[in-house]
């Protein structure tokens, strides 16, 4: 007998072998460690209630999302990313840029921003005076300063943002997460977008959309003005007729059901019709601010009217509001947008400037600021921030160069902020850095697919083994890329 192979040895590396196995289990229980292991993980997905709550890989520090996306490409210079440098250069070429070409063009000089940089907090992060009500909370952020994109592009850069793919028809982060946690409210939809009052971001459904996960997934968009389409009961029918029709209609489905047992087609549009059917009464009293206190309406800055802007800001203002409705029903994933998508041109429609910063940009920050701010403290106030992870992104930044012949800055990929708050990760912290003007990301260089990967974590899902097989791929929302930014975790 080979010396390896006698009884004795043979019994104690078995017991040798499952201790080690009892101890990769627990090690995989805590939280991200078991971020090496890429053996794919799918759900177990009930067909009759496919929104039904799952366990997580490994201990969530954060139970559901808030993610507020700012259409048209921010400028992080211009809000959060303070450059001294960029002050003292106002005016001069951009060293080692003469006759650089960006997307629309070649570009101009340097160009301070047209908003002061003061100090905040104890943390005493510089935060522009365009956003004066969010710099007030500094202390609860945590800024990530050297994002990097793929595209130019708006419509590909939201796509890349939201989906981890500058194409079209990939699952939305939102539809990753619900497709892996499921709900807490089995009234709502698992996910939620609140598009901005003045409309669809550029990727439009797509934003929110499930690809090629099942179509259960995908975000029910809805916001405070516009209530879900073809929802409210038809006139002529009463309450009560309503009622009886719904009752009868479950148990006809009920029994079809048991006709053909295992047909799980049937049994999730039997469960599709049957949320409709709850969210008939459930949406309507979400959206329905009207009986909120005043000092909310004006904390928020709901209660604003008068003009354009005044108008803009409210109707901004009552999405938010209702996004907090949102996360206290137990929605997992809320997106928020500011900013729209605007055909034939500029306006006031997003954030990309161009051609006259300063003026678009007034009435952009004032529309975001206060009513954002008011939804974090709002937020904070009534404990849901212990649980709840609030993310602050946009496509991509822009050029500390404003463009020729323009009063306006292009388009810049290279080094972007985002920002997070709430449950998991660090307050009153910045991570990251871009070089001496915000052009690039020189320290600490982040991608879209590291800040999904560290989201997920968050939520206690392993990036790595979330996992959808599609057309002989094993699908994940960070492609084959990405890692988990632990020095902002919590």
């Amino acid at each position: 007998m080979h010396p390896l192979l006698n009884r004795r040895n043979f019994l104690s590396q078995t017991a040798t072998g499952l201790g080690s196995i009892a101890l990769a289990q627990l090690l995989a229980q805590q939280r991200g460690f078991a971020e090496s292991s890429k053996t794919p993980i799918r759900p177990n997905i009930n067909p009759a209630n496919p929104n039904a709550s799952r366990k997580p890989h490994f201990e969530p520090r954060a139970k559901n999302v808030l993610m507020i996306f700012c259409s048209g490409a921010v400028s992080q210079i211009d809000t959060f990313d303070y450059k001294p440098e960029l002050i003292k250069r106002h005016g001069q070429k951009m060293p080692g840029a003469e006759g650089l070409i960006t997307f629309q063009g070649e570009q101009g000089n340097l160009t301070q921003s047209p908003w002061a940089f003061k100090p905040y907090g104890k943390s005493g992060k510089m935060i522009s005076d365009l956003v004066p009500n969010l710099g007030a909370m500094a202390d609860d952020m945590c800024f990530i300063h050297s994002l990097t994109g793929k595209t130019n592009t708006h419509g590909p850069g939201e796509n890349f943002m939201s989906t981890g793919f500058t194409l079209d028809a990939f699952p939305s982060i939102g539809a990753w997460t619900t497709y892996a946690l499921g709900s807490e409210n089995e009234s709502l939809p698992a996910y939620v977008a609140i598009p901005d009052p003045r409309g669809a971001p550029q990727s439009a459904g797509n934003f929110w959309g499930s690809g090629f996960l099942p179509a259960a997934f995908q975000g029910t968009d809805f916001n405070a003005a516009q209530p879900i389409r073809n929802l409210a009961r038809p006139a002529a029918a009463t309450p009560e007729n309503d009622r009886s029709t719904r009752e009868f209609l479950t148990k006809l489905n009920r029994h079809h059901l048991e006709r053909f047992p295992g047909d799980t087609e049937l049994a999730a549009r039997i469960s599709s019709y049957e949320l409709a059917a709850r969210m008939q009464l459930s949406v309507p009293e979400v959206a329905d601010i009207s009986n909120e206190p005043a000092h909310i309406l004006k904390m928020y800055g709901a209660d604003q009217a008068g003009n354009p802007v005044k108008d803009l800001k409210a109707a901004y203002a009552k999405n938010c509001i209702l996004a907090r409705r949102l996360v206290e029903k137990g929605v997992r994933f809320v997106q928020l947008f500011n900013g729209a998508y605007q055909t034939g041109g500029e306006g006031v429609s997003n954030w990309d400037g161009h051609k006259v910063l300063a003026e678009q940009y007034v009435k952009h920050g004032e529309v975001m600021d206060q009513p954002t701010a008011a939804l974090l403290t709002d937020l904070k106030q009534r404990g849901l921030l212990k649980d709840t992870l609030v993310v602050w992104c946009t496509e991509f930044g822009r050029m500390p160069t404003f463009q020729k012949g323009a009063s306006g800055r292009d388009h810049n990929p290279g080094g972007f902020t985002a920002w997070m708050a709430g449950a998991g990760v660090k307050p009153g912290f910045s991570y990251g850095a871009t070089d001496e003007f915000g052009y690039k990301a020189v320290e600490n260089i982040a991608t879209v697919y590291d800040f999904h990967a560290t989201i997920l974590n968050i939520l206690g899902l392993n990036h790595e083994q979330l996992s959808f097989y599609h057309n002989g791929i094993e699908r994940r929302l960070t492609d084959v890329h990405g890692h988990v930014i632990k020095d902002v975790l919590a």
